[in-house]
């Protein structure tokens, strides 16, 4: 199984009292689309405190910031001291120390790295963020889609669904694969999920392959449990050409955010004997039968191995209702025989044991014949 975006990272912010509500602003832009938890009470500079004793106390946390302001600055002639507890100190315990320019008072400029967020600017939000993260989705669209759009379509979507989480529609695949580019330091995992043609269980196992997560049940729990897993970690997922797909099933909340698109990308044609292709001769049939028995054979394979259940089972139906239209009874015993082993276990025992009998009667009638 994936551990993508296991874990929220601990963020302890040093700052005067007077810059509370400045504080306060950075820790919920970091908490809500940065995976991170702010310890801000804690971060506070008391009355019988100074900075570098707050930023000793500090470094039990994952990632230390210091606020510089005018109220929140560093004692002139006290260099040594301060590199030893914002420099050294911090290196020695493997913790990240960031420095936040908040107004006219900046920080030394020996102090790395620093971020400008004077005003609470959206860019030096944006960088403070993604350092704070310190990881990006690795998957990136092809540069074959190009935006030729405005800045301020971007920024939308970046406040909507990478500043937090969220779900919006977008107008294009270009401005779709353009934030994707612009914002994938905002994100654990980017996921695309091609819709047309495609039923639940087939797009619900699609995404688990990609995320890495076995679902072996049918496709109404296996969407539960990717809402599960996905609600908890800031993934993107693209919805491409979703026309017939209920969206709200894909919705996952939490954490996890979503792009419609009301069409799709540029894609490389699965191979001729891959899951996806073999689900798609099954929904056009009309080939050569023998041929399509043999994909379908490997397509169970491939399902079966991959614990791409659900998708097993909306084959073998799809299979056995084919054959039940040509009279094959050897498909309907192969295809029935997979399935009851399916419907078991998944504990669905009564409706196992009713089409067990069903193979079995038409088995037997088959052999009866045979030796007539």
């Amino acid at each position: 199984m994936t551990t993508l975006g296991l874990g929220r990272t601990t963020v302890f912010p040093c700052h005067a009292a007077a810059d509370r509500s400045i504080a306060g602003r950075v820790a919920s832009f970091l908490e809500a689309g940065g995976d991170a938890r702010v310890f801000l009470a804690e971060g506070e500079i008391g009355p019988d405190e100074d900075l570098l004793a707050k930023a000793g106390e500090a470094q039990t946390a994952d990632v230390i910031l210091v606020l510089f302001s005018r109220h929140c600055a560093l004692a002139p002639g006290t260099r040594s001291q301060w590199e030893r507890v914002l420099v050294e100190e911090p290196r020695s315990k493997d913790v990240r120390i960031g420095f936040v320019r908040c107004d006219d008072g900046p920080p030394p400029r020996a102090l790395a790295p620093q971020f400008d967020c004077r005003g609470l600017a959206l860019s030096g939000l944006r960088k403070l963020k993604r350092w704070v993260r310190g990881r990006a989705a690795t998957w990136l669209p092809p540069e074959s889609v190009a935006f030729t759009g405005a800045a301020p379509e971007l920024d939308d979507l970046g406040g909507a669904v990478a500043d937090q989480p969220g779900t919006r529609s977008a107008a294009s695949v270009a401005l779709t694969y353009e934030f994707v580019r612009a914002y994938a330091e905002d994100f654990d995992g980017i996921f695309r999920l091609e819709c047309a043609g495609r039923t639940p269980a087939a797009l619900a196992g699609d995404l688990g392959a990609q995320i890495g997560l076995g679902l072996e049940s049918d496709w109404p729990d296996n969407l539960e449990k990717l809402r599960e897993f996905c609600s908890a970690r800031r993934f993107l997922v693209l919805l491409e050409d979703p026309d017939g797909v209920n969206a709200g099933r894909f919705t996952f909340g939490g954490n996890c955010s979503m792009l419609i698109v009301a069409e799709s990308g540029p894609m490389e044609p699965p191979g001729a004997e891959s899951l996806r292709a073999i689900q798609g001769e099954l929904a056009h049939p009309g080939g050569d039968w023998v041929e399509l028995c043999r994909l379908v054979r490997i397509g169970r394979r491939i399902a079966r191995d991959q614990k791409r259940i659900a998708e097993l089972y909306e084959l073998l139906l799809e299979w056995h209702a084919l054959a039940d239209a040509r009279g094959d009874r050897q498909i309907l015993d192969e295809s029935a025989s997979e399935m009851v082993w399916v419907l078991e276990g998944w504990g669905r025992f009564d409706e196992a044991s009713r089409l067990e009998h069903r193979r079995v009667a038409e088995f037997g009638e088959q052999m009866a014949l045979a030796f007539e």
